[in-house]
């Protein structure tokens, strides 16, 4: 989905006395950046990097090399840094090393039989020799030769296939061909072509380890290509091809072998494996016969072919036209993406063309007129650039004549095929997009005859033969896209003349302004000067077939334009030059001008280095420029922030990259600083899972689709993949529900698995105010019941999904008092009850079944209630589906335990029919149940279903006679409480029940809350006795009273419990026993000085005047318990 972009492009002319000296045959670029070595008829130039400047030359013809005829021929140049010289070898046979510095040129060696070809290994480690008598002489850098061989062989080498005897050539099957195949001659293959000029072709493999020669046959006339090795072992010969022609040149990567085959009805480019036979092929766009291919050549990274074609002469008088074209493969398809046309004059016709070893996308072309030339490209995706309109997400990809567009906003439609073509006459070199978001999806063309031809949406009815539909037509269907229809052709004539020197692409960075206007970029005399034009279209002239556009204003630029992008938001148009600088084109102003970037500090914008993407966009407000460079390195204005990103694309207020790590990161730049997102690209950084996902490697961003959640990515071979990024679909979600778009939103979130809770947690008051809104949009009853189905009670958009750019989208509580599960239930089931109760009898069952805890008896009811009103709607569910429904819902046993619940055999019956039991199981016990009293057939229902609370209720009902059974229960299941709520405490069964629970109190040493419970019933003498076991001796005191108890039994309880009371320490509560239920002060005295309550003791001996005790008991007392303050304590109570 990719295009070739003209980046820059550089030309020299050296002034007519350097080029006196004869014309020139061959070039090679030096390792200096800039210099260009350049064989001529005369010797050896240098071209420096300036335009019209030759640095040094040596005169091959002053130094008896070549003739002075100027018949002589250069037929290999190649520097040699190390050794400070230009090795040349010339047609006669003589191998020389020129030093440009010093003027000083070195025969190295002779080859008596002259020289066809010198080819050096891509290491430099050696070079091969064709010499005239057809034989190859591989030798060192330091020229020793290795070894010499005839091209000719007869053996195929080394890698000469084996037969493994399985079948015999009669008895294999050959295809559609049949079985006349195996008697079938093999034709001999026709010689080549007339115009093939005879010379051996060499190429070597990237790595140096081997070479392929193509040389013309002497027995039958036709190309041979052999495979050698460095020690010129011949390893393959190559299948009879009829029709090989004489280009060759060996992928860098390995894999194949270019060259080109004439067939009976076309033209192709085949490939070949390192064994000799093909493998695979592509057909040029020209008629058999039309053309001949001079030569191949592959770029350093093998994703570009170039091919040097040349009309053939039908006569003598007519002069051929040039081209060179590059062509790309992906998904096994190849595309033509750059034709340079060169015209006929004799001094634009090539030389020579290379690709630089170092930059893999510059191409050098040398002409017959001396004319330099070198061309930077470098990948580019042309697609829609607004945001609303319905053919923003178009991608328009160049192949040759035709302009392939795919509608992504409709479709993905896997390369090569598309949603529809664009036919033209010539070949396309450029393709712009309208800028003006309403019109994103028009397009204008650039062909290579500099004609744009215009595309709009819309306005035409008249079917356009220009656009043919591709995988979206065919016979018997119809296609939904709309297709756009051919509006004006237009002729950019910039004042060029025919007779001057050809500069094919002089115009690049073609862009359509929203005012319809055009913008590219020309080069100026100056090398490194850049001419910005702004075309206009003139009024239309009746019966004009094509419009030419006018100029309306021509800037000249101080540096070299490598970029230009338009902003469809901001209408900025941003250009940068060679060395990084950003300048802004005013175009909308009365007086176009040009002024640098500057940031809102005010300080003007440079990129650190050149970016071959750049784009507009906002990151906080601010208006900034991203670049990324061809080494991964990511720029914001001129701050680095990241080195590993491989493409990036912005959406809205979203920016989209992908990085080396086979990653997908998506950021929201609307309250996002440069910093902030610094930080989120770094690895350190540990992303959430919204911004992240992983992709394929070595995945390429190719559009975004507006107003949808699809991002559209390309792999390395070819093929197409859609993600949906979680930050984007989630952006998109939010927005849906804000305008109250339900049914978007609901269809997005089920179709990429979003959580259907955050309908509701995005804002929970405005669907609760739009619930009926919400139902009528989603319209289907299963979809309502898959989002009940789904509700949980976490806020999602804290959990799961908070918001991308970090402010929290959540809404206050609402009901704070209220589950959220249940408040959407019963939300919804009132609205739907309100809308249509029959159509969403379903949902409104999932409703009640969903909360928390279920109300299934209600949900049965409503079975029930359709059983026993039957609608006469025909769509009206049943009671059979309601019912199946349910059970598909709830655990069968379960809903049978509670259809019993509802006391209803009829429904009982109906839910249980439904299930697998057996009705032997259930049959006999409704039967039963059937024969009971009401109060009891429910008491046994509700003891089988473990429900107890209820079971009591109803068996309180049943009379005194089961009151035993009722006491039996509670006992079992430890009802008390709940049996004690049935009786009022004035009855008998409550003090029955009271009298067990009591005792079972008891048992959980519970004591006091058992004597409670006690004398709460009456029953005092147990409450007297559990008041004494838990200690409590007042509350045993009252139960003593209610009872009745003599002075005497009163006295002995009291002192009973005073004992207890001493053993737990508590000396003073058993004084007042003693001394108020006792009357026995004097052992109460002991008591209180046995536990050291002296305070006390001294009371109630003055109390009781026993001031006797002081000298026999209190004293010793205290001095047993602390003698050194014995005095102390008698003097403060002045007993001393």
């Amino acid at each position: 989905m990719r295009n070739l972009r003209l980046l820059r492009a550089a030309e020299r002319r050296p002034g007519p006395a350097a080029a006196a000296p004869g014309a020139p045959q061959c070039f090679c670029l030096g390792a200096e950046p800039g210099t260009v070595f350049v064989g001529s008829q005369h010797g050896l130039l240098e071209l420096g990097p300036a335009a019209h400047t030759v640095t040094r030359e040596v005169s091959l013809i002053a130094e008896g090399f070549m003739p002075e005829d100027r018949s002589g021929c250069i037929v290999g140049l190649e520097d040699l840094p190390e050794q400070e010289c230009v090795c040349v070898a010339t047609a006669a046979g003589d191998i020389l090393l020129c030093n440009l510095s010093t003027k000083e040129v070195e025969c190295v060696g002779s080859v008596d039989s002259g020289l066809s070809t010198m080819s050096w290994s891509p290491d430099q480690e050696l070079f091969l020799l064709v010499t005239g008598q057809q034989t190859l002489i591989m030798m060192t850098r330091d020229f020793e030769p290795i070894t010499e061989k005839q091209i000719h062989q007869d053996d195929f080498g080394e890698e000469k296939f084996v037969a493994l005897g399985w079948g015999k050539k009669e008895t294999q099957f050959h295809g559609s061909e049949g079985k006349q195949a195996a008697h079938r001659k093999q034709t001999e293959v026709p010689p080549a072509s007339a115009w093939d000029d005879g010379r051996p072709r060499v190429t070597w493999r990237g790595d140096g380890q081997f070479v392929a020669v193509s040389a013309v046959c002497p027995e039958t006339g036709a190309r041979k290509i052999r495979v050698w090795n460095r020690e010129l072992v011949l390893q393959s010969t190559s299948e009879p091809i009829s029709g090989l022609e004489q280009a060759l040149a060996w992928k860098p990567s390995g894999s194949l072998i270019a060259s080109t085959q004439e067939k009976p009805n076309r033209h192709d480019v085949v490939f070949l494996e390192k064994n000799g036979l093909l493998h695979g092929e592509f057909t040029l766009p020209f008629q058999k016969g039309q053309v001949k291919v001079n030569e191949l050549l592959w770029n350093a990274d093998s994703t570009i072919l170039a091919i040097w074609l040349e009309d053939l002469k039908k006569d003598e008088n007519c002069k051929p036209n040039s081209y060179v074209q590059l062509w790309t493969t992906g998904n096994y398809h190849w595309y033509l993406k750059q034709s340079l046309h060169f015209g006929n004059l004799e001094k634009n016709q090539l030389v020579s063309l290379l690709w630089d070893p170092v930059i893999p996308y510059r191409l050098h072309v040398l002409c017959q007129g001396w004319h330099y030339l070198s061309y930077d490209w470098h990948w580019t995706i042309n697609h829609g650039m607004g945001e609303n309109s319905q053919h923003v997400a178009n991608v328009a990809v160049i192949d040759g004549d035709k302009v392939l567009v795919t509608a992504f906003q409709h479709a993905v439609v896997p390369p090569p095929m598309c949603t529809y073509h664009l036919q033209f006459t010539q070949a396309v070199n450029q393709i712009a997009f309208h800028t003006d978001p309403k019109h994103s999806g028009d397009m204008a063309i650039l062909d290579a005859d500099n004609r744009i031809s215009v595309y709009r949406y819309g306005q035409s009815t008249v079917k356009d033969s220009t656009v043919r539909l591709g995988a979206v037509g065919g016979n018997g269907f119809k296609a939904a896209v709309e297709t756009p229809y051919l509006d004006k052709t237009y002729r950019v004539d910039l004042g060029s003349n025919t007779n001057e020197v050809m500069n094919p692409l002089g115009l690049r960075f073609l862009t359509w302004l929203p005012d319809d206007s055009f913008l590219v970029v020309g080069q100026d005399q100056h090398a490194t000067q850049s001419v910005l034009h702004h075309l206009t279209a003139v009024p239309h002239v009746a019966g004009a077939e094509e419009q030419c556009l006018d100029l309306r204003l021509s800037v000249s630029v101080d540096g070299e334009v490598i970029s230009l992008c338009c902003s469809p938001v901001t209408k900025t148009v941003a250009l940068q030059l060679a060395d990084g600088q950003i300048l802004k084109y005013l175009w909308e102003a009365p007086t176009p001008v040009l002024e640098p970037w500057q940031t809102s500090s005010g300080s003007a914008v440079q990129f650190p280095h050149p970016c071959v993407q750049t784009s507009l966009t906002k990151i906080s407000g601010e208006e900034v420029i991203l670049g990324l460079t061809d080494r991964c390195r990511f720029f914001i204005n001129d701050t680095e922030v990241a080195s590993n990103i491989t493409s990036f694309a912005t959406y809205n207020e979203f920016l989209l990259v992908t990085t080396n790590s086979h990653t997908c990161q998506c950021f929201c730049l609307k309250d996002m600083s440069v910093k902030a997102l610094q930080t989120g690209l770094s690895s350190a950084a540990v992303p959430s899972n919204e911004t992240l996902r992983n992709v394929e490697r070595g995945s390429r961003i190719i559009t975004v689709v507006p107003q949808d959640t699809k991002v559209v990515l390309q792999m390395p071979r070819g093929n197409l993949e859609t993600i949906h990024h979680r930050a984007l679909v989630l952006a998109q979600i939010r927005k849906w529900l804000n305008r109250l778009m339900f049914r978007e939103a609901f269809q997005c979130m089920r179709k990429l698995r979003i959580n259907l809770n955050l309908l509701y947690d995005h804002n929970p008051k405005v669907f609760l105010e739009n619930v009926e809104t919400f139902i009528k949009q989603i319209d289907s009853v299963n979809y309502i019941n898959l989002f009940f189905t789904e509700l949980k009670e976490e806020d999602f958009t804290k959990s799961m999904y908070p918001s991308l750019n970090g402010s929290s989208n959540a809404q206050p509580q609402q009901h704070p008092d209220q589950k959220k599960v249940n408040l959407v239930c019963d939300v919804m089931r009132v609205a739907m009850e309100r809308i249509d109760p029959q159509k969403y009898c379903l949902s409104i069952l999932t409703a009640y079944v969903k909360k928390s805890p279920p109300e299934l008896e209600t949900a049965l009811q409503k079975v029930h209630d359709l059983r026993e009103n039957i609608s006469p709607d025909v769509t009206a569910v049943s009671a059979e589906e309601a019912l199946k429904y349910l059970l598909f819902l709830v655990d069968v046993n379960e809903l049978y335990d509670y259809s019993l619940g509802t006391y209803d055999f009829d429904l009982v019956i109906m839910v249980a029919e439904k299930s697998q039991k057996d009705p032997k199981e259930y049959l006999p016990f409704l039967n039963t149940l059937r024969k009971m009293e009401t109060n009891y057939q429910r008491y046994t229902i509700d003891r089988h279903l473990k429900r107890y609370t209820k079971a009591l209720g109803h068996l309180s009902k049943c009379g005194p006679e089961h009151f035993s059974e009722f006491l039996n229960l509670v006992k079992d299941q430890n009802q008390y409480y709940e049996a004690l709520k049935l009786y009022p405490p004035s009855t008998q069964e409550y003090k029955d029940i009271s009298d067990a629970y009591g005792d079972y109190l008891n048992q959980k040493q519970l004591y006091e809350q058992a004597a409670l419970i006690f004398a709460r019933a009456g029953l005092f003498a147990k409450a007297l006795d559990s008041f004494l076991t838990s200690g409590s001796w007042q509350q045993a005191l009252c139960m003593a009273s209610r009872l009745g108890y003599t002075e005497d039994k009163l006295s002995s309880l009291a002192r009973n419990m005073a004992g207890k009371l001493v053993e737990q320490r508590k000396h003073a509560e058993a004084a007042i026993l003693l001394e108020q239920y006792t009357q026995d002060y004097e052992e109460a005295v002991l008591l209180l000085l046995e536990g050291a309550l002296w305070e006390e003791a001294l009371r109630l001996i003055h109390k009781y005047g026993r001031l006797d005790i002081l000298e026999t008991n209190f004293k010793p007392a205290i001095q047993e318990g602390d003698p050194q303050k014995t005095d102390a304590r008698l003097s403060a109570r002045g007993t001393a």
